[in-house]
């Protein structure tokens, strides 16, 4: 497959998928039903959106995030962002219940921001060659900081709400004045399309970056801001979902190389199909109830994540 055609295949697969996901759910609409539009412009476009907005910024998330630590087995997901998003947003509930939506927002994100700087200074001291043990490490994180969140939420009563944050990633409960804040989480994806070429030159190591004349420590920081802007906004809008950043990036570079200022944007549309074809898929297969897309997602992203590992060991000898 030619990179024209995967361009032309993900914007047709992506407006198929939409206008499908305009259709279908749980209340049956009908060309003039007075209830049609309260249903659409309430219910189904912002869901729509909602999946869109955050396949997009997750794809695109995921290739910054390689492009850091230079491994391509990692992931916003798989670095134990989601878990210090979690462990923010619950310090921020267990201390000030009542605080609002944006301040909740604002200390998920610093979290995140913690968690993916906390990754990537534990990766600097493995041994360079051992790629496979960059991904394991970010996993073992994840577990150590999502027990933490478990312990004290398990305390605190709050499960409910840490299951939703971190298990979930769904959208069902998405409705117009509950989704607007993915809108930042694209605007971080646009922001690391701008900077595309400095991640480029980053991927190539710090002594190249600098002998090119980039900071490398700037790129790097504001490679994190990106992933921890997106991982909080998803993290609190719909819950996370695992393998989006791992797998579109990895596909869409076997077919159309690493060339990020022409490969970001497929990478984006690419991952917006995946998530709303899942959240699609979700409401087909037992319908009128739902399966999560991130459980979908989970399944069928292990699945690809062990294919891309078994082939970066073939490819490696």
């Amino acid at each position: 497959m030619r990179a024209g055609h995967l361009w032309v295949l993900s914007a047709t697969a992506l407006g198929l998928l939409a206008a499908a996901s305009l259709m279908v759910g749980a209340a049956r609409i009908a060309p003039g039903d007075p209830m049609a539009a309260l249903v659409l412009g309430v219910s189904r476009i912002p869901r729509t959106l909602a999946a869109i907005l955050t396949g997009a910024a997750l794809a695109v998330a995921g290739v910054v995030m390689q492009q850091i630590v230079r491994n391509r087995f990692v992931e916003p997901a798989t670095a134990g962002t989601p878990e210090a998003s979690a462990a923010g947003l619950l310090a921020v509930t267990l201390i000030a219940p009542d605080a609002p939506i944006w301040l909740k927002m604002a200390v998920a994100a610093l979290a995140a921001l913690g968690g993916a700087a906390l990754f990537a200074a534990l990766i600097r001291r493995l041994p360079p060659r051992e790629v496979f043990l960059v991904p394991l490490a970010g996993i073992a994180l994840a577990g150590v900081i999502g027990a933490g969140v478990t312990l004290v939420g398990w305390q605190a009563d709050l499960m409910q709400y840490i299951s939703i944050w971190l298990m979930s990633g769904e959208f069902s409960g998405v409705i117009a004045g509950r989704y607007e804040f993915l809108w930042i989480a694209g605007a971080a994806a646009l922001l690391a399309w701008f900077a595309a070429d400095r991640f480029a030159i980053l991927a190539l190591g710090p002594d190249a970056a600098t002998a090119l004349g980039l900071s490398p420590v700037a790129v790097m920081r504001l490679g994190l801001v990106v992933v921890a802007l997106v991982t909080a906004m998803v993290v609190v809008t719909v819950g996370m979902l695992p393998f989006v950043g791992l797998i579109v990036p990895n596909l869409v570079a076997r077919v159309m190389g690493d060339n990020l200022r022409a490969t970001l944007p497929v990478v984006a549309m690419t991952g917006a199909v995946l998530v709303l074809g899942f959240d699609l898929l979700g409401r087909i297969v037992i319908h009128p109830y739902e399966i999560p897309a991130g459980t979908i997602l989970g399944a069928a992203g292990a699945v690809a994540f062990l294919w891309l590992l078994w082939r970066g060991d073939r490819d490696a000898r």
